[in-house]
């Protein structure tokens, strides 16, 4: 019971559909979404990309990337919950993040990640903007 090494972390984060991306808003106020995302590279040098897609949204000029652009220190999470408190784990990626257009060269590696881990952006790949977390630190606890 406790902390889960970077390599077991990154495994549970890596499997994981959804993440919770969390960013600093320029007065300092939390902001968390939602984001579906894809792990490019290693532990060592692991890069979490998401990107701005079709989804129904009001804008595509996100509160994320304005708060990326002020703080780009973020965190992203995922976990798992169950009835029996045994099975309960989280993981955790720190890191700082960009965010690129399509035309950047290295969001090509992040978009073919997202549509080969996404059925849906098969017929539509997303358009972004991008976000890529070079990822820091993996951190994880877990109850067993």
């Amino acid at each position: 019971m406790g902390r889960v090494d970077a390599d077991e972390a990154r495994a549970r984060f890596a499997a994981a559909r959804v993440a919770r991306l969390a960013t600093v808003a320029p007065d300092g106020a939390p902001h968390l979404v939602p984001v579906v995302f894809a792990v490019v590279g290693e532990v060592t040098g692991d890069v979490v990309w998401s990107a701005v897609d079709d989804k129904p949204k009001s804008t595509r000029a996100l509160r994320r990337l304005a708060n990326i652009a002020a703080h780009p220190r973020v965190s992203l999470l995922v976990d798992h919950y169950d009835d029996d408190w045994t099975r309960l784990w989280w993981v955790r990626a720190d890191g700082t993040a960009r965010v690129l257009d399509a035309t950047d060269a290295a969001t090509r590696a992040g978009r073919d990640a997202l549509v080969g881990r996404y059925p849906q952006y098969a017929e539509q790949p997303p358009a972004g903007p991008f976000v890529a977390v070079t990822v820091d630190a993996w951190r994880g606890w877990s109850a067993r």
